[in-house]
């Protein structure tokens, strides 16, 4: 028998971004070019917000986002507001698939702290207009910063140095959250997408780590940065492999990190990457060893606009059962349709028929 989920995660859920309106895009280009106010410009992200929100309850989904609407970047724009981080300019982009994002990174120039963070007011802003629908938010795992900040001579000469005020900062904003009434909230991580391949494994001997280790150093991350967090807030994590204009950044199956991740972290559920053979199968997924674990499979993809035949989808939902109890599966997008600014290569209808395809196939399957 299956049940109907009343708490985060839902059996139909997302991760997060939506594309931006155009509307939206020309604003942050005015605002970019001193043609319009931050007061102006905010103003029009107000009621693009409001607009996605009611988009998103009446296509029937229970969780609501701001559809990071006010970022230009899925995580630069949380980290860089953290005490002690700074974002600036590199000489090249994140590497994708054939393509690079723009050339901008975060460093740590400064004792590492969480306070007077703008994104607290985003939060409120979306609780605001949630109504009885659950406010969802995201922000990046502290890994994002173990993983891709540089470190300015004199602050830290390590990152298990860094990790104490890390791990602290994250407990303030965790807590921060949920005295803004925060209870569903989403650690994105890619950092997790370095073990899966061959090859990044071994770029992690070159830069001088043991992969197990690091891993290990990961989910320790994780876990003591939400070890505070209250009972009744529903913590999450994404684990992606990489996601700007359609492409990629890795490939890979979660086998190598299974047991960790899978045994090993104490989130309330998992949002994974499993829409095409880059992810690997199922079989890791018999390392979960908590019944109260939720599982999101992201086996709808958020890159492109064409819609999966919905009996394959089901038959892969039955796939991943035979792992593990089909009460703890849950169905989404493999990641969100924007996790910058550019946005993914499909339509706003496109992407709408997507989320109404995860909750129409949600519905047949968890009757």
């Amino acid at each position: 028998m299956t049940k109907t989920l009343l708490k985060a995660p839902f059996r139909a859920d997302h991760v997060g971004s939506f594309l931006r309106p155009e509307r939206l895009k020309q604003a942050r280009l005015k605002k970019q070019n001193g043609e319009i106010t931050a007061d102006q410009l905010r103003k029009i992200e107000d009621e693009e917000i409001i607009r996605l929100v009611a988009k998103q309850k009446e296509v029937g989904l229970q969780a609501v986002t701001d559809g990071e609407f006010r970022r230009a970047w899925w995580h630069f724009d949380f980290l860089a507001e953290l005490e002690g981080v700074e974002l600036y300019e590199t000489e090249t982009g994140l590497q994708f698939n054939g393509v690079q994002t723009k050339a901008h990174g975060v460093k740590v120039t400064g004792k590492i702290d969480f306070a007077d963070h703008p994104m607290l007011e985003h939060y409120q802003f979306l609780h605001e207009i949630a109504g009885d629908h659950t406010a969802k938010f995201t922000i990046p795992s502290p890994n994002m910063l173990l993983l891709r900040a540089s470190l300015e001579d004199g602050v830290y000469e390590s990152r298990e140095e860094l990790f104490d005020d890390l791990v602290l900062a994250y407990q303030k904003a965790i807590q921060a959250f949920y005295d803004a009434g925060c209870r569903y909230l989403q650690l994105d991580d890619t950092s997790w997408a370095v073990f899966f391949s061959e090859q990044g494994r071994e770029n992690i001997i070159a830069q001088g780590d043991e992969p197990k280790d690091l891993a290990e150093l990961f989910a320790r991350t994780v876990n003591e940065s939400i070890a505070h967090k209250p009972d009744d807030m529903t913590i999450t994590m994404h684990i992606c492999r990489g996601n700007f204009k359609s492409t990629f950044m890795s490939s890979g199956g979660y086998d190598y990190v299974s047991e960790i991740i899978f045994g090993g972290l104490n989130v309330d559920g998992l949002f994974l990457e499993f829409d095409d053979e880059r992810s690997g199968g199922f079989n890791p997924l018999r390392h979960v060893i908590r019944d109260d674990l939720q599982i999101v499979l992201g086996l709808i993809t958020s890159k492109f606009g064409d819609l999966e035949q919905a009996e394959q989808i089901k038959t892969r939902i039955a796939e991943a059962s035979q792992f593990l109890d089909i009460n703890q599966l849950c169905l989404s997008p493999q990641c969100g349709f924007a996790s910058t600014e550019e946005g993914n290569l499909l339509t706003e209808e496109q992407q709408w028929e997507k989320i109404r395809h995860v909750i129409k196939i949600a519905g047949d399957v968890w009757k």
